[in-house]
């Protein structure tokens, strides 16, 4: 399969923090969900892909370097940043202006349609938009130059589940409107990511944890609530974490349906995206 985006071995050196050597794919035509705790290297690979912060390492944007070829593969970007947008003093109608006059490929015609679509004012101040209709202009002007690929970091951090599940529409249609499409998609809200994305990384210390297709995640792992007992005779090989808790061992493990028949454990609980990253950064091995 090709990929939209390559990362391999980059590597970046803060003072209190390194993004060590991560190495990730994103196949085109896919949702990539990227979690992590905050301060695991999210947004500092979200701003390497997009030549913001300076790596080591490679970095391939629709098969071309993303250093050398920065402003060409940026006109086929769309980027929604937690922390960039245009001044609040304008209007979604001055965000038309400018845009146009930046991005060969804009479309006027697309972008008003989805602010009457998501029910966004023309002629009203960006600053007294609600945080909500300030996300969806901004995914609106992400999307209006018909972009190959969508990064965005946190999209739906602070929204409502209504306004939330919206949004997460809007990227479903995109990827079904052109199915080479692809989207980098950061976000901590992980129940958004089960519904949505076709692969999980996870990062954690500036390391990639693993990545891997959201079905086989959901599926696959599994949380055993056992006995002291029943703990000690698991070898360590067959779980990847546990958490001693008062009155059970709680352990993760990758293939529940290898451990339920090696040990004949009754209980194997299927647990969220958001249980089994907690076991990855709080248990032990």
């Amino acid at each position: 399969m090709e990929n939209t985006i390559e990362i391999k071995n980059v590597s970046k050196n803060y003072p209190e923090f390194k993004l060590d050597k991560i190495s990730f794919k994103i196949p085109k035509g896919t949702i990539v969900g990227l979690i992590g705790e905050n301060g695991a290297g999210k947004t500092t690979t979200i701003k390497s892909i997009l030549n913001i912060t300076n790596t080591t390492g490679q970095i391939k944007v629709f098969d071309k370097d993303n250093k050398k070829y920065e402003k060409e593969i940026k006109q086929d970007l769309g980027v929604v940043l937690d922390d960039s947008f245009l001044s609040e003093y304008l209007t979604a109608k001055g965000v038309n202006t400018i845009m146009k006059s930046f991005y060969t490929n804009w479309d006027t015609e697309k972008y008003f349609n989805y602010l009457k679509e998501f029910k966004l004012p023309i002629n009203k101040l960006i600053k007294d938009f609600s945080s909500g209709m300030k996300m969806k202009l901004k995914i609106a002007t992400a999307i209006s130059h018909n972009p190959k690929a969508l990064i965005l970091d946190e999209p739906t951090s602070g929204l409502d589940p209504i306004i939330r599940n919206e949004i997460l529409e809007i990227f479903r249609n995109y990827i079904t409107e052109d199915e080479e499409r692809s989207i980098l998609l950061s976000s901590h809200i992980t129940s958004d990511l089960e519904h949505i994305a076709d692969y999980i990384i996870f990062i954690h210390n500036g390391k990639i944890i693993f990545n891997l297709k959201t079905s086989e995640l959901l599926e696959n792992y599994g949380i055993i609530k056992c006995s002291q007992k029943d703990f000690s005779n698991l070898k360590k090989e067959d779980y990847i974490k546990y958490r001693k808790e008062k009155y059970q061992y709680e352990v993760l493990v990758s293939d529940k349906f290898k451990i339920a028949k090696k040990y004949s454990f009754k209980v194997i609980d299927k647990p969220s995206i958001d249980e089994i990253m907690l076991m990855f950064v709080k248990g032990e091995e």
